[in-house]
Protein backbone atom coordinates (compact mmCIF):
# COMPACT_ATOMS: atom_id res chain seq x y z
CA UNK A 1 0.00 0.00 0.00
CA UNK A 2 1.73 3.64 -0.92
CA UNK A 3 2.23 6.14 1.59
CA UNK A 4 1.21 9.55 1.09
CA UNK A 5 4.37 12.26 0.97
CA UNK A 6 2.57 13.88 3.91
CA UNK A 7 2.39 11.01 5.94
CA UNK A 8 5.69 10.14 5.47
CA UNK A 9 7.04 13.45 5.78
CA UNK A 10 5.32 13.85 8.76
CA UNK A 11 6.62 10.60 10.20
CA UNK A 12 10.30 11.76 9.62
CA UNK A 13 9.46 15.54 11.45
CA UNK A 14 7.89 13.53 14.60
CA UNK A 15 10.53 10.52 14.77
CA UNK A 16 13.64 13.22 14.57
CA UNK A 17 11.98 15.18 17.12
CA UNK A 18 11.49 12.55 19.20
CA UNK A 19 14.93 11.43 18.85
CA UNK A 20 16.58 14.40 19.95
CA UNK A 21 14.21 14.96 22.62
CA UNK A 22 15.51 11.61 23.62
CA UNK A 23 19.28 12.38 23.23
CA UNK A 24 18.82 16.31 24.86
CA UNK A 25 16.61 15.23 27.96
CA UNK A 26 18.78 12.08 28.79
CA UNK A 27 21.73 14.24 28.98
CA UNK A 28 20.34 16.90 31.03
CA UNK A 29 18.68 14.23 33.62
CA UNK A 30 22.02 12.76 33.59
CA UNK A 31 23.79 15.43 34.72
CA UNK A 32 20.79 16.23 37.00
CA UNK A 33 21.72 12.81 38.68
CA UNK A 34 25.44 12.54 38.57
CA UNK A 35 28.84 14.32 38.74
CA UNK A 36 30.39 11.33 36.78
CA UNK A 37 30.90 12.57 33.53
CA UNK A 38 31.31 8.72 32.83
CA UNK A 39 27.87 7.87 34.12
CA UNK A 40 26.45 10.74 32.40
CA UNK A 41 27.71 9.11 28.95
CA UNK A 42 26.04 6.25 29.92
CA UNK A 43 22.79 7.07 30.98
CA UNK A 44 22.75 9.54 27.39
CA UNK A 45 24.30 6.28 25.00
CA UNK A 46 21.84 3.67 26.98
CA UNK A 47 18.56 6.07 26.56
CA UNK A 48 19.52 7.06 22.93
CA UNK A 49 19.43 3.50 22.21
CA UNK A 50 16.16 2.25 23.96
CA UNK A 51 15.19 5.60 22.38
CA UNK A 52 16.23 5.07 18.39
CA UNK A 53 15.14 1.42 18.33
CA UNK A 54 11.81 1.81 19.09
CA UNK A 55 11.07 4.93 16.68
CA UNK A 56 12.31 3.01 14.09
CA UNK A 57 10.09 0.15 14.70
CA UNK A 58 7.38 2.22 15.17
CA UNK A 59 7.88 4.82 12.15
CA UNK A 60 9.57 2.56 9.99
CA UNK A 61 6.80 0.82 8.40
CA UNK A 62 5.62 4.87 7.38
CA UNK A 63 8.53 5.58 6.10
CA UNK A 64 11.18 3.89 6.40
CA UNK A 65 12.37 5.69 9.64
CA UNK A 66 15.31 7.59 7.95
CA UNK A 67 15.43 10.32 11.10
CA UNK A 68 18.87 11.83 8.95
CA UNK A 69 19.48 13.54 6.07
CA UNK A 70 22.63 11.77 5.81
CA UNK A 71 20.63 8.20 5.48
CA UNK A 72 18.26 10.07 3.31
CA UNK A 73 20.93 11.72 0.66
CA UNK A 74 22.62 8.13 0.06
CA UNK A 75 18.84 6.14 0.05
CA UNK A 76 17.85 9.09 -2.83
CA UNK A 77 21.76 8.38 -4.57
CA UNK A 78 22.04 4.36 -4.81
CA UNK A 79 17.78 4.62 -5.54
CA UNK A 80 17.82 6.95 -7.96
CA UNK A 81 17.32 4.73 -11.09
CA UNK A 82 14.76 2.31 -9.42
CA UNK A 83 11.08 2.87 -9.72
CA UNK A 84 10.02 2.94 -6.20
CA UNK A 85 13.31 4.55 -4.71
CA UNK A 86 13.43 7.81 -2.70
CA UNK A 87 12.78 10.79 -5.61
CA UNK A 88 14.47 14.47 -5.13
CA UNK A 89 10.54 15.68 -4.10
CA UNK A 90 10.95 13.62 -0.94
CA UNK A 91 14.80 14.70 -0.20
CA UNK A 92 13.35 18.26 -0.38
CA UNK A 93 10.75 17.46 1.64
CA UNK A 94 12.31 14.73 4.44
CA UNK A 95 15.23 17.33 4.76
CA UNK A 96 13.91 20.44 6.19
CA UNK A 97 11.33 18.16 8.09
CA UNK A 98 14.55 15.89 10.00
CA UNK A 99 16.38 19.21 10.59
CA UNK A 100 12.47 21.63 11.56
CA UNK A 101 12.10 18.05 13.75
CA UNK A 102 15.63 18.32 15.33
CA UNK A 103 15.56 21.96 16.55
CA UNK A 104 11.56 21.15 18.23
CA UNK A 105 12.91 18.22 19.91
CA UNK A 106 15.78 20.30 21.33
CA UNK A 107 13.15 22.71 22.54
CA UNK A 108 10.78 20.10 23.66
CA UNK A 109 13.54 18.88 25.49
CA UNK A 110 14.27 22.11 27.29
CA UNK A 111 10.94 22.91 28.15
CA UNK A 112 10.73 19.63 30.06
CA UNK A 113 13.74 20.38 32.36
CA UNK A 114 12.91 23.98 32.66
CA UNK A 115 15.75 25.29 30.53
CA UNK A 116 16.06 28.13 28.19
CA UNK A 117 13.73 27.37 25.71
CA UNK A 118 15.76 28.57 23.05
CA UNK A 119 19.57 29.15 24.02
CA UNK A 120 23.04 27.84 21.90
CA UNK A 121 25.38 25.89 22.92
CA UNK A 122 28.42 26.56 24.49
CA UNK A 123 30.21 23.57 24.28
CA UNK A 124 32.80 24.25 21.32
CA UNK A 125 33.52 20.55 19.56
CA UNK A 126 36.21 21.94 17.04
CA UNK A 127 38.95 19.82 16.71
CA UNK A 128 40.16 17.51 14.02
CA UNK A 129 39.90 13.92 16.05
CA UNK A 130 36.53 15.19 16.70
CA UNK A 131 35.85 15.77 12.51
CA UNK A 132 37.62 12.31 11.93
CA UNK A 133 35.41 10.63 14.54
CA UNK A 134 32.26 11.84 13.04
CA UNK A 135 33.63 10.76 9.55
CA UNK A 136 34.20 7.46 10.71
CA UNK A 137 30.79 7.54 12.74
CA UNK A 138 28.74 8.17 9.43
CA UNK A 139 30.60 5.95 7.32
CA UNK A 140 29.74 3.06 9.64
CA UNK A 141 26.18 3.71 9.87
CA UNK A 142 26.05 3.59 6.40
CA UNK A 143 27.80 0.76 5.76
CA UNK A 144 25.37 -0.86 8.28
CA UNK A 145 22.30 0.50 6.99
CA UNK A 146 23.01 -0.66 3.35
CA UNK A 147 24.78 -3.25 4.01
CA UNK A 148 21.77 -4.89 5.54
CA UNK A 149 19.37 -3.74 2.62
CA UNK A 150 21.96 -5.83 0.55
CA UNK A 151 21.73 -8.93 2.89
CA UNK A 152 18.29 -8.79 2.84
CA UNK A 153 18.14 -7.94 6.60
CA UNK A 154 16.45 -4.43 6.75
CA UNK A 155 13.83 -5.73 9.41
CA UNK A 156 17.18 -6.25 11.40
CA UNK A 157 17.54 -2.42 11.53
CA UNK A 158 15.72 -1.11 14.61
CA UNK A 159 18.22 -3.38 16.77
CA UNK A 160 21.29 -2.91 14.31
CA UNK A 161 21.23 0.56 13.77
CA UNK A 162 20.49 1.79 17.52
CA UNK A 163 23.11 -0.94 18.99
CA UNK A 164 25.92 0.86 16.58
CA UNK A 165 24.88 4.47 17.52
CA UNK A 166 25.32 3.28 21.53
CA UNK A 167 28.75 1.49 20.34
CA UNK A 168 29.69 4.45 18.44
CA UNK A 169 28.76 7.11 21.74
CA UNK A 170 31.91 5.45 23.30
CA UNK A 171 34.44 4.25 19.95
CA UNK A 172 34.04 7.47 18.66
CA UNK A 173 36.12 11.05 19.97
CA UNK A 174 32.47 12.96 18.96
CA UNK A 175 30.48 10.80 20.91
CA UNK A 176 28.95 10.10 17.43
CA UNK A 177 26.29 12.42 16.21
CA UNK A 178 26.57 10.99 12.59
CA UNK A 179 23.52 13.35 11.72
CA UNK A 180 23.14 16.61 10.29
CA UNK A 181 19.64 17.42 11.68
CA UNK A 182 20.27 16.38 15.22
CA UNK A 183 23.87 18.35 14.68
CA UNK A 184 21.92 21.43 14.34
CA UNK A 185 18.78 20.91 16.46
CA UNK A 186 22.05 20.04 19.20
CA UNK A 187 23.27 23.51 18.69
CA UNK A 188 19.78 25.21 20.43
CA UNK A 189 20.41 23.57 23.45
CA UNK A 190 22.98 24.68 26.16
CA UNK A 191 23.33 21.71 27.79
CA UNK A 192 25.20 18.26 27.97
CA UNK A 193 24.42 17.22 24.65
CA UNK A 194 25.25 20.72 23.02
CA UNK A 195 27.41 21.68 20.27
CA UNK A 196 28.06 25.35 19.43
CA UNK A 197 26.92 26.75 16.71
CA UNK A 198 30.38 27.65 14.90
CA UNK A 199 31.50 23.55 15.32
CA UNK A 200 28.16 22.68 13.76
CA UNK A 201 29.12 23.50 9.87
CA UNK A 202 32.24 21.28 10.19
CA UNK A 203 30.32 18.10 11.87
CA UNK A 204 28.26 18.25 8.89
CA UNK A 205 31.04 18.75 6.40
CA UNK A 206 32.91 15.45 8.20
CA UNK A 207 29.33 13.69 7.47
CA UNK A 208 29.17 14.46 4.28
CA UNK A 209 32.50 12.89 3.59
CA UNK A 210 31.60 10.04 5.83
CA UNK A 211 28.25 9.35 3.22
CA UNK A 212 31.03 9.36 0.15
CA UNK A 213 32.77 6.89 2.12
CA UNK A 214 30.37 4.69 3.31
CA UNK A 215 28.23 4.39 -0.21
CA UNK A 216 32.00 3.64 -1.22
CA UNK A 217 33.02 0.88 1.04
CA UNK A 218 29.12 -0.76 0.20
CA UNK A 219 30.12 -0.69 -3.27
CA UNK A 220 33.04 -2.27 -2.81
CA UNK A 221 32.09 -4.86 -0.19
CA UNK A 222 28.65 -6.10 -2.10
CA UNK A 223 28.41 -4.76 -5.43
CA UNK A 224 25.63 -3.09 -7.29
CA UNK A 225 22.97 -0.92 -5.83
CA UNK A 226 20.09 -2.89 -3.84
CA UNK A 227 16.82 -2.28 -6.09
CA UNK A 228 14.77 -0.69 -2.90
CA UNK A 229 16.83 2.07 -1.96
CA UNK A 230 13.48 3.27 -0.11
CA UNK A 231 13.75 0.90 2.25
CA UNK A 232 16.74 0.93 3.54
CA UNK A 233 16.34 1.90 7.33
CA UNK A 234 13.13 -0.79 7.75
CA UNK A 235 10.52 -2.12 4.46
CA UNK A 236 7.61 0.51 4.71
CA UNK A 237 4.21 0.96 2.59
CA UNK A 238 3.02 -2.02 4.42
CA UNK A 239 -1.00 -2.74 4.57
CA UNK A 240 -2.39 -0.97 7.98
CA UNK A 241 -4.24 -2.57 10.56
CA UNK A 242 -7.83 -3.34 10.07
CA UNK A 243 -9.53 -0.57 11.95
Amino acid sequence: MNISRRRRVAAEAIGTALLVAVVVGSGIQATELSRDVGVQLLANSLATVFGLGVLVLLLGPVSGALFNPAVTLAAWYTGRRTPDGLTLRDVAAYVPAQIAGAIGGAILADAMFGEPLVKFSTHDRSAGHLWLGEVVATTGLILLIFGLDRLGRAALAPAAVASYIGAAYWFTSSTSFANPAVTIGRAFTDTFAGIAPASVAPFIAAQVLGILLGLGTVAAVYGRPAPAADEVVVPHGEPEPAA
